[in-house]
């Protein structure tokens, strides 16, 4: 983190990237000493509540982070910003989004966790946003205008007011991660199996180290003492993340049930000192690991995978074998997961694989309708895209069938797209 002690003494001449976060209330002048050189700006973390109307002379300004501050409107000046393409303010208390703020090469949009009830039509105005966080606010309806928005590949609007999931959205021809969990219009199906979930006492555990960390919580090694087996414990923080809350990624947790490529719910923690939510799970074998990273701020919504990573062809068709199987499994449970990425994906030298984090799964009815066949084609445009990427990385010996297959699950027409169990037909010819 830079200090403002070393802009105030001109120490950070052409530097490209500058964090502050140290209480700042007012926009240090300083910064655009900066303008031949800066692009990327995080003032999270302070106590701002706007910016300066002269934004734009930093030319070069492409990314601005200004979350977990005190802003309560979308400061105009970002709009006059030409080449800023990605803009975050999170954890603010913003209630008015004004057209003049949105600047023209929008790419990336992070609004989660505010007060805000209307956006803008100019919003549909942008043809390059390709991820839009909404989660946490208060929409009770989307713009149409974000029809004619056929980049946008990430949407997140859990814990909203909608109460409906708009045709247009449904048919976006790019729309391939939606959220919309803890809105009216989710159909909360009752959790199969639900009461049937073990009641882990939290005396029964005994807490080892920690194995990773994300937005909605930490997981833990730990002892089950009366097995003696060592297991996995989540617990969940309560904050709404950008994906949504917390707890209903918990509640998605056990509804999603048993699948060999899920990870196994071994119960329900009660009696947590701090009332703290939590799942006891199967811990993993170490010979797995994450099959991608997530996203940069370059690649936006596209995972990145290690440089040189190959995979044979039976490795390749066996992880996008399991992924389509486990996703078939969720769409009969009335689930979305949201979020069907390599980063959410676990694998192992054999091509076994375990999808996990349902931080943005979303529930909807298991009926069959137009509504439920198109958000599943959705989630399947994500399975074609992960498809791409295996295969792109396979060393030799990939038919032209997996191919069009891939092509099938990404065309823009939606409800054209193949739906999970024929993909599994298809692969298994393979």
């Amino acid at each position: 983190m830079d200090t403002l002690a070393q802009l105030k003494a001109g120490q950070l001449a052409g530097i490209t990237r500058l964090d502050l976060s140290c209480g700042l209330t007012e926009f240090p002048r300083e910064i655009f000493e900066l303008a031949d050189s800066l692009e990327i700006l995080n003032l999270s973390g302070n106590a701002l509540s706007k910016l300066p109307d002269d934004l734009h002379r930093l030319p070069h300004l492409r990314v601005l982070f200004c979350s977990d501050n005190r802003f309560t409107e979308l400061p105009a000046s970002l709009g006059q910003c030409a080449k800023l393409s990605m803009v975050g303010f999170k954890a603010n208390q913003i209630n008015h989004v004004p057209a003049a703020a949105l600047p023209p090469l929008l790419r990336w949009l992070i609004l989660t966790d505010n007060q805000i009830s209307e956006l803008p039509d100019a919003l549909g105005e942008r043809p390059l946003l390709q991820k839009l966080m909404l989660a946490g606010n208060q929409l009770a309806h989307l713009p149409e205008s974000l029809a004619n928005c056929h980049n946008l590949e990430l949407l997140r609007i859990a814990s909203n007011r909608l109460t409906q999931l708009p045709e247009w959205l449904l048919a976006l021809p790019s729309l391939t991660w939606l959220a919309y969990a803890g809105n009216p219009v989710e159909m909360a199906m009752e959790v199969a199996g639900d009461d049937a979930t073990p009641n882990i006492p939290w005396s029964e555990l005994e807490l080892a180290e920690v194995l990773g960390e994300g937005a909605s919580g930490v997981i833990r090694k730990a002892l089950w003492k009366p097995s003696g087996k060592p297991v996995a414990v989540k617990l969940y923080k309560g904050t709404i993340t950008s994906d949504g809350s917390p707890l209903h990624e918990m509640q998605a947790c056990i509804a999603a049930g048993l699948h060999p490529n899920l990870i196994k719910v071994q119960g329900r923690v009660f009696g947590h000192p701090d009332n703290q939510a939590a799942l006891v799970m199967d811990l993993i074998d170490p010979s797995y690991r994450n099959l991608a990273a997530l996203p940069s701020l370059a690649s936006c919504t596209r995972d990145i995978y290690e440089p040189g990573v190959r995979f044979s062809v039976e490795v390749a068709l066996r992880m996008a074998r399991g992924i389509a199987s486990v996703g078939a499994h969720l769409h009969r449970h009335g689930i979305t997961h949201g979020d069907l990425y390599g980063h959410n994906i676990l694998w192992n030298e054999a091509g076994d694989c375990l999808l996990g984090d349902f931080g943005a799964a979303s529930f909807h009815t298991t009926a069959d309708s137009v509504e439920t066949r198109a958000l599943q084609r959705i989630e399947v445009r994500a399975f074609g895209v992960l498809l791409g990427e295996l295969l792109e990385r396979v060393e030799s010996g990939v038919n032209a069938q997996w191919r069009e297959l891939q092509r099938n699950c990404c065309q823009p027409e939606v409800m054209a797209r193949p739906g999970f169990e024929e993909i599994e037909a298809l692969l298994n010819q393979g």
